[in-house]
């Protein structure tokens, strides 16, 4: 596959990309032509078919895959892709993966780590709750595998909820060791739980956008009624328990002014919002400065997510 970002201008390609965007615009004279927003993994192209009524420029809509045939040109110093021939492709003739931001770890390594957390606890009504989730339900498990953790801000990309969700439950892990008092089967469940809901308040890529539940309810509601809805189909599940994991599920963004119902009431409640504070600023670090040159230590400006300036630490 020839990837956008190795594109220059007066090549013809002949290649399979992802339509993000597509708009039917007019041009000075009135005529009307259709402005796209190709991408892959590596980046996005302008194109534009000129004549979208000429043989060969099938019907097809935003966010389909389509294979485009047409040669490169720049304008206004950036490349285009001036479009002659487009079909839309079936499902099978493409990896999503080419298409998509994915992440930089492997998926299947990360979600084996995560399943280890399970197997080793103790509590038997923690163990089977998380087991029903992460280990027998397969498609769960494929969900879970390709969701993203977010639209935009930090890992919002293929992978990027299981990343988070296992560098969360790592960060929990380690504060059980250093805080003894912390119960902890329940605060690693409370690790693995605390996004469940995103599953359902944003769309699968390559859309990745907010869904009418996800707008309505937001994802800490509906976490905390996927895994209540689970324990009621598990006999004798002590309801203390199943408060205590609901009361971390929903306080997790540790304010109210942050999205979370509850505040932490809980010392449990406490280490994971912590634990996913620190995962999610750290990550957003990482993507901020992977778009600054290795070397630049000039300051990028202010930052609303840290209301402050940034820029990358000098290596001296």
């Amino acid at each position: 596959m020839k990837y956008i970002e190795t594109l220059r201008e007066g090549e013809r390609v002949g290649e399979i990309y992802l339509c993000k965007a597509k708009q039917t615009a007019l041009t000075k004279a009135g005529k009307a032509y259709e402005s796209l927003i190709l991408q892959d993994k590596t980046g996005t192209l302008d194109a534009k078919i000129w004549d979208p009524n000429s043989q060969g420029i099938e019907e097809f809509d935003a966010l389909d895959y389509v294979d485009v045939m047409g040669d490169v040109t720049s304008f206004q110093g950036a490349l285009q892709l001036n479009v002659k021939r487009v079909r839309k492709v079936q499902e099978g003739e493409y990896d999503p993966k080419d298409y998509l931001p994915v992440s930089d770890k492997d998926v299947d390594q990360m979600y084996t780590e995560l399943v280890g957390f399970i197997q080793g606890m103790k509590n038997p009504y923690l163990k089977q709750l998380l087991s029903s989730f992460f280990i027998e339900d397969k498609d769960f498990e494929k969900r879970f595998k390709f969701h993203s953790a977010a639209k935009s801000v930090h890992h919002g990309f293929v992978g990027g909820l299981l990343e988070h969700t296992l560098s969360v439950t790592k960060l929990c892990n380690y504060y059980t060791e250093a805080y003894p008092m912390l119960h902890k089967d329940l605060l690693l469940a409370a690790a693995m739980f605390h996004d469940i809901g995103k599953l359902e308040e944003l769309s699968v890529f390559p859309a990745n956008d907010y869904t009418d539940e996800g707008q309505l309810l937001g994802h800490i509601m509906i976490g905390a009624e996927m895994v209540g809805e689970r324990i009621r189909t598990i006999p004798g599940f002590p309801p203390r328990l199943a408060n205590e994991l609901k009361h971390c599920i929903l306080a997790h963004h540790g304010e109210l002014e942050y999205g979370s119902p509850k505040k932490p009431a809980l010392a449990e409640a406490v280490a994971l919002s912590f634990a996913d504070n620190t995962d999610a600023k750290m990550e957003t670090m990482k993507e901020i400065f992977a778009a600054v040159p290795e070397g630049n230590t000039d300051w990028l400006g202010y930052n609303r997510m840290f209301e402050s300036n940034l820029r990358r630490t000098s290596e001296e």
